[in-house]
């Protein structure tokens, strides 16, 4: 197992327990973006994309993350493929019996994420790198 994908694991592991307070292991410059979903996102810098993924995961009660599978695609690149549930605070919608099938790829150099992209649609994620199932 490469350093890279020991690395996206060690974060993962704290997002699975609904730890999201950390980022030692985002370059400081981080490149963020949501690709799909209702509001897409592309915000650059540390402080920007907690803003951001704070501001997503208020929306939530009962928020969950599973990973399902870690692809190490080249020596830069690892593709998380994940399923989220949860309950909308606004709206009531309820996904905890439903999980949606997600992706996120992220962009490792020098031991620090320099950009991580983050699919609702696993599918698009998948279309988007050319990859299958």
């Amino acid at each position: 197992m490469s350093e890279n994908l020991d690395l996206v694991r060690s974060i993962y592991a704290g997002w699975e327990r609904g730890d999201w307070g950390s980022a030692d292991w985002a370059h400081p410059d981080i490149e963020f973006n949501i690709a799909d979903g209702p509001v897409p996102v592309a915000v650059v810098g540390v402080a920007a994309m907690a803003a951001s993924w704070q501001e997503w995961l208020s929306a939530w009660e009962r928020f969950r993350l599973m990973v399902e599978e870690y692809r190490e695609l080249d020596g830069e690149r690892v593709l998380v493929l994940t399923r989220y549930s949860g309950r909308g605070k606004t709206s009531g919608a309820d996904i905890g019996e439903m999980w949606t099938n997600s992706a996120t790829l992220l962009y490792v150099r020098d031991s620090k994420v320099t950009k991580l992209v983050g699919y609702n649609s696993r599918d698009r994620a998948l279309a988007d790198l050319g990859l299958e199932e």
